[in-house]
């Protein structure tokens, strides 16, 4: 008597004799794997965190653009005010784009706010490469 499928439990599939090659027992699970993975992850997650943190993160020396003026070819005139820590300084990095988007001038400025004072304002003149559409300040950090 040969077997149908009314004869094989509910939950097994039915496949003809030899026509599919061996099945594979239920696959081992690798938990020690899975952790260093995991753990492996979280690292390098952290590290990526930690520099996105020193590079853009610190809101001691935060940055506002108050005006760009004084545009010709060859400069264009920012003037910008940081947070600093009460009577510090921080260096800021000042760059001007052209109308595509393109960087034509670029440099770092140290800023120092008075005694007693947590905004340090400044004014300055950035030389460029080819007429400036717009002056930004990228960053700033304490000096090193």
């Amino acid at each position: 008597m040969t077997e149908t499928h009314a004869t094989l439990p509910t939950g097994a599939p039915a496949f003809p004799p030899g026509r599919y090659g061996r099945r594979r027992a239920g696959g081992r699970r690798r938990p020690l794997l899975v952790a260093l993975l995991v753990i492996a992850l979280t690292v390098v997650m952290t590290l990526v965190a930690v520099r996105l943190y020193r590079q853009y993160g610190d809101p001691n020396y935060d940055a506002e653009v108050i005006t760009y003026t004084g545009i010709t070819d060859s400069q264009v005139l920012l003037d910008f005010r940081v947070n600093v820590p009460t009577g510090g300084s921080a260096v800021c990095l000042v760059r001007a784009r052209d109308r595509a988007g393109a960087e034509v001038g670029r440099e770092e400025v140290t800023v120092t706010a008075g005694p007693g004072q947590r905004q340090a304002s400044t004014q300055h003149r950035l030389a460029t490469t080819a007429r400036p559409f717009v002056g930004e300040v990228l960053r700033c950090r304490p000096p090193a």
